[in-house]
């Protein structure tokens, strides 16, 4: 194999000595890509130039004659990255390259494994099978084990072999500490016949390809050898989102040379969910002993304010490296914490920030919305539809056409207008009723023929011998459901109703029973639709309103407001950026707080960090006192991470009667950071019941005139004369 960067006969010292392509770097970034032998940690800051100096170095190490391109092993997480790198690279050194071993972990360790697949069970042809192949074969196994597929899903089951897979351990390697109780115990059991099957298939799924890898290097040292001598340096990007396999594959081949450079931040290590374990960057100089530590920390991407904002929060992180961003960037403006009365209002706030924005120059695609959960985009399309502001929902479809909204719409739709043959049909099936192609055809054809819609077909056919009793059973429940669920139209309040119908239909139980990822999401997406109907008069007023919203033509304006998650908003940076609902429950979410404990806290401040980062000039941070969530009124109270934000580099704004900051902190410091207008409105004590008795008459400017029924510290539930009785927090309430 020939190289034209093969300068192994060239002196070291014939290459000039100061490349061009150093010259842009800074001194950090320089040190990072000249110090090139023995293990470095490129601790690299939000907006640093991190992928600068990774590509940098790799065309110095080429540049050098250090190494030829197929000595180097240069690993990422997306296909993307890896052709961004690529791209970088012949751009420095000004050729096309030969020979690459850059790519992601599953690519790399497949090119690996097909050279030596017979030494783990394969041939060289070896099929990768994708996610629906998989669970078609687990579900194979459930039957072969007579398990229950209804009450073990063969996602759940998978979604159990697969995090073993990350952790690097195979069916041998799971001891009794690790086992799960999955598919009625006997998981353990169908991970090795799981195994055994796609070994008969000469299959592989994506966990297999570093698994095996490993497999390959501990079974077969001379192979390991030769590709420690291969790879005379390695690179690894995003190195704080490596699981547990991954980082034991790049220990192994980095130890014959111990030239392995990776790049991370642990403070943006926000992926556990995924497998991802931050303890992998946090214990980098253990694991290779004399490793340099080169931090990153000039940021080119936000103002002093935003920076100092970020790095004030995520100082309360115990599990960190640490480091200090700077910029030479001018102070900008402060951070800017908003609190409103509720979700319609937070929505109306950024809207009008946004409009203003755009008045002033701004473009709406350097502006996003980062919301910690998907539910929360509702409000916000909802109020920028009404204004006509153009977006898009980033990792995702709109609200109203997300699958689960689709699927709950087409069931209030069935009982609305019972002729609705699109809508019956996108959930006759929908969960799984055992209406198949056939039995649906059945159905269609009966339509026709009688010249009626599908659900009278059905109605016809449940009192007939065609379909088998089961299925016959299923559908007449189905029709008895829509039966009653009509008979409640204008009996039950419409959001009660839908609650009822997403129940009793089954359709919350299958996405309790789902375990992917992507299922909490999709019923706090049911939820929220449900607290939807509740600004309505009635259910047919509801559905007129998403069809007027479905039909609104995405306008083609190349400028969108971007609504996106935190998650899905890591490595992008806008203008401007609003981060809403920062309170308690949501944000630090409370499922990261009960099954993660300090760690999930510690995830969901990195997380904060990242969105504000995200930011280049201006970021906003609005919290609520009243949030309607999931059918009803709660009382929120604002996130522990807006009193961790550092006073220097935030303006407090917030709504009448709300405190200027957002907690104890926030209420004993409220006038004094007040804006000069509202100085003289009286806030309310927080403290535990001070100035409440039982039965006293009360105000809320939401829910009107009350009288108190219950204290609970300062927490009230309170008998509004019009709301009914509702939990408040004692801080929004006035004595009258």
């Amino acid at each position: 194999m020939t190289d034209p960067f093969d300068l192994t006969e060239v002196p070291p010292t014939t290459v000039a000595a100061e490349p061009s392509y150093l010259d842009d770097l800074n001194e950090s970034q320089r040190e990072a890509v000249e110090t090139t032998d023995g293990p470095v940690l490129m601790l690299a800051g939000a907006g640093t130039g991190k992928t600068r100096a990774l590509t940098t170095r790799l065309a110095h190490i080429l540049m050098t004659g250090r190494a030829r391109s197929w000595e180097i092993l240069a690993v990422t997480f997306t296909n993307k990255a890896a052709r961004e790198m690529r791209e970088r690279v012949a751009a420095l050194v000004r050729r096309p390259v030969e020979g690459w071993w850059i790519g992601t972990f599953h690519a790399q360790g497949a090119r690996i494994l097909r050279s030596h697949a017979e030494m783990v069970g394969l041939r060289p042809n070896f099929t990768i099978l994708d996610t629906d192949d998989q669970v078609r074969l687990v579900k194979q196994l459930l039957e072969v084990h007579a398990i229950d597929e209804k009450r073990n899903p063969a996602r759940v089951v998978l979604g159990v072999i697969q995090r073993w897979k990350d952790r690097g351990l195979t069916p041998d390697k799971v001891t009794p500490a690790e086992n799960s109780e999955a598919a009625e115990g006997r998981i353990l059991d169908i991970y090795r016949d799981y195994q055994e099957r796609l070994t008969g298939l000469n299959a592989a799924d994506f966990g297999d390809l570093l698994l095996h890898c490993l497999t390959l290097f501990q079974r077969a040292p001379d192979v390991l050898a030769k590709y420690q001598a291969q790879f005379r340096y390695i690179l690894v990007d995003e190195y704080q989102d490596t699981n547990v396999a991954q980082y034991l594959w790049l220990r192994l081949l980095a130890a014959g040379h111990r030239n392995i450079c990776c790049v991370g931040d642990d403070d943006q290590s926000i992926y556990s969910w995924r497998g991802a374990e931050v303890g992998n960057i946090l214990r980098f100089e253990e694991d290779f002993p004399g490793a340099r530590v080169i931090r990153l920390e000039r940021n080119y991407r936000s103002t002093p304010h935003i920076l100092g904002a970020a790095s004030g929060l995520i100082a309360n992180n115990e599990s960190r490296l640490g480091k200090a961003l700077w910029t030479e960037l001018g102070e900008g403006e402060r951070v800017m914490l908003r609190g409103v009365w509720d979700g319609e209002e937070e929505a109306r706030f950024v809207c009008e920030e946004v409009e203003a924005l755009q008045t002033k120059g701004n473009s709406l695609s350097d502006m996003a919305v980062l919301v910690r959960a998907g539910f929360q985009t509702r409000e916000f399309e909802e109020r920028l539809i009404v204004l006509g502001i153009p977006y898009r929902v980033v990792g995702g479809p709109r609200f109203y056409e997300r699958l689960e909204i689709r699927d709950a719409l087409a069931y209030l739709r069935v009982i609305v207008q019972p002729d609705d043959d699109l809508a019956f049909e996108r959930i006759v099936n929908t969960p799984k009723r055992g209406v198949g192609k056939v039995a649906l055809n059945t159905i269609h054809g009966l339509a026709r023929t009688s010249r009626e819609p599908l659900s009278t077909a059905v109605q016809q056919l449940v009192e007939t011998d065609e379909f088998r009793p089961k299925l016959r059973a299923a559908l007449a429940s189905l029709m008895a459901d829509f039966k009653r669920w009509r008979g409640l139209v204008g009996v039950m309040d419409h959001p009660e109703l839908a609650a009822t119908v997403l129940n009793e239909s089954g359709y919350i139980e299958m996405w309790k029973l789902d375990r992917s990822p992507e299922a909490p999401g999709r019923l706090e997406n049911l939820k929220e639709l449900v607290s939807a109907l509740d600004e309505f008069d009635s259910l047919i007023d509801f559905l007129e309103h998403v069809s007027l919203v479905m039909e609104n033509e995405e306008k083609t304006a190349a400028a969108k407001l971007t609504l996106m998650t935190l998650h899905g908003a890591k490595g992008l940076e806008f203008g401007t950026v609003f981060l809403p609902g920062w309170e308690e429950g949501l944000f630090p979410h409370q499922k990261a707080l009960d099954e993660s404990g300090a760690a999930g806290l510690e995830e969901e401040r990195r997380l904060a960090y990242v969105g504000i980062t995200r930011a280049k000039t201006r970021a906003y941070i609005s919290f609520v006192a009243n949030r309607h969530m999931f059918g009803r009124w709660q009382s929120a109270i604002p996130s522990r991470f807006i009193d961790e934000l550092p006073e220097a580099h935030v303006e407090h704004v917030s709504g009448q009667g709300l405190y200027g900051g957002a907690s104890s902190r926030g209420r004993r410091d409220a006038k004094h950071r007040q804006p000069e207008a509202m100085r003289d409105i009286p806030i309310i004590s927080g403290a535990a019941n001070d100035g409440f008795s039982v039965g006293q008459r009360i105000f809320h400017q939401k829910f009107g005139y009350g009288r108190v029924a219950v204290i609970d510290g300062n927490k009230l539930e309170i008998a509004f004369e019009k709301a009914g009785a509702k939990k408040v927090m004692a801080e929004f309430v006035e004595t009258v």
